[in-house]
């Protein structure tokens, strides 16, 4: 990390403030050329004239100086505060390339702090997951693990293999020497507690990684039930071809909701029947593939028609709808399927809040995150099963070696998680999601 880089950290285009940043070894001496002056008092604002490589002047602006180690990446580390504008930028990128700073790669900065002990892995992902929140469910998940909420659990997973292994490991190093009795039966005790609680991880209905990525509702049922119109009505735009025409809708639509702080993705399908033609048969074959894959799903009935293909579609993770309330005659049912049916009407928004506070309940009830730390990626994930397929393997009664072995392969999945361990093969693939610029 010998090259010093540079990146707009602010939102690209014009704005009346942007923010860049510098990190490496030349940041300082890059600063005193721009301005003409010895580098500031650390951490404090000064208001500075900014020329280029020529001495032409480039704006005027604020910069801030964190020399290393007490900085973001744990190098020295500029920040100038400028206008927003295309000329200020070009013209700045210009001067940074004339004494020798490259652009910044996608998460270079993370990456830098994460190389230099300035932040784990966990922390580092939680800042990107925190840059992309979109709802206030995210941003506290993200700020949880920025403070070190998932770090501290897999570290005490860790730490409890590790003992594990120690007791192991004075079993096979003091053989011939007297050692307390019982350590084998203990260091078993311990790999049973932690893979009870790495099942238990496993088993949260991957609830972190669908709050990071959007619970998935696929809107299902006949065709001509008002599936697309409902679709608009929760959108609040006409985000689909409304028509009376039977299989109007052929592909998937979705649309994105924050849904009382919580990401939904939205879908509307085509109508359950038997296909027309080809691309219909398409449709249809798409949406039995999306209803199978979302996490909740709305089997909408256009009036008190109750068709057998959206009936057999209901499950408990299903949430009954009687659309079309404006067009009946006699009350709607209370109950289809031995599950509560909602009445509205996508035409007249009628009931419409009442159906949003119940998928709003039925969120909270299936992915609400609780006080436990979670599992946010699928590296995570993979990791906790790494680590609990070497502790079946684990055979307290057998050559202890062997035993040890397994210990220290399911260490070292753990260490993947907060990046104790060698991880070069996953860095590029974690800080390639983050923006330029962080």
């Amino acid at each position: 990390m010998t090259e010093t880089i540079y990146a707009l950290a602010s939102a690209a285009g014009r704005a009346g403030v942007a923010v860049y940043r510098l990190s490496g070894p030349m940041a300082g001496p890059t600063l005193s050329r721009l301005t003409g002056k010895a580098l500031p008092k650390p951490r404090q604002a000064v208001r500075v004239r900014i020329n280029d490589v020529d001495g032409d002047h480039l704006d005027d602006g604020l910069a801030l100086w964190f020399p290393a180690p007490a900085s973001y990446t744990g190098e020295d580390v500029v920040e100038l505060h400028l206008h927003g504008g295309r000329a200020v930028a070009q013209g700045l990128a210009e001067a940074m390339g004339g004494l020798g700073l490259r652009p910044a790669e996608p998460g270079e900065f993370s990456r830098r702090a994460f190389l230099n002990g300035k932040m784990d892995l966990t922390k580092a992902e939680a800042i990107a997951d925190l840059v992309d929140a979109e709802t206030k469910a995210q941003r506290r998940q993200a700020l949880r693990q920025m403070d070190g909420e998932l770090a501290r659990l897999a570290e005490g997973w860790r730490a409890a293999l590790v003992g594990a292994l120690a007791h192991l490991e004075a079993v096979i190093d003091f053989s011939d020497e007297e050692i307390p009795d019982g350590l084998l039966v203990q260091a078993g005790d311990e790999v049973a507690r932690l893979a009870a609680s790495l099942n238990a991880h496993l088993a949260d209905g991957q609830r972190g990684e669908r709050l990071r990525d959007g619970i998935h509702i696929a809107i299902i049922g006949a065709p001509n039930a008002g599936k697309s119109s409902l679709l608009n009505r929760l959108a609040g735009r006409d985000a689909a071809i409304v028509s009376a025409q039977a299989g109007t809708t052929r592909d998937i639509i979705e649309i994105h909701l924050d849904l009382d702080g919580w990401p939904v993705v939205v879908a509307d399908t085509a109508g359950l029947r038997d296909a027309a033609c080809e691309i219909e048969a398409e449709g249809v074959r798409r949406a039995l593939a999306r209803a199978e894959a979302a996490d909740l799903r709305l089997a909408v009935f256009g009036g008190t028609i109750l068709d057998a293909a959206t009936l057999d579609m209901i499950d408990d993770a299903t949430l009954v709808v009687i659309n079309k309330t404006d067009t009946m005659t006699g009350p709607p049912p209370e109950r289809v399927r031995d599950r509560p049916a909602w009445a509205v009407s996508a035409k007249t928004g009628a009931g419409l809040d009442q159906l949003l506070a119940a998928i709003g309940t039925e969120v909270e009830n299936r992915f609400a995150i609780g006080t436990a730390p979670v599992l946010t990626r699928a590296r995570h994930r993979a990791a906790v099963e790494d680590c609990l397929a070497a502790l079946r393997r684990f055979d307290p009664a057998g050559e202890p070696e062997l035993a040890a072995e397994d210990l220290r392969l399911g260490a070292r999945a753990l260490g993947r998680i907060t990046g104790r361990v060698e991880v070069d093969e996953v860095l590029d693939v974690i800080f390639h999601e983050f923006c330029i610029g962080k």
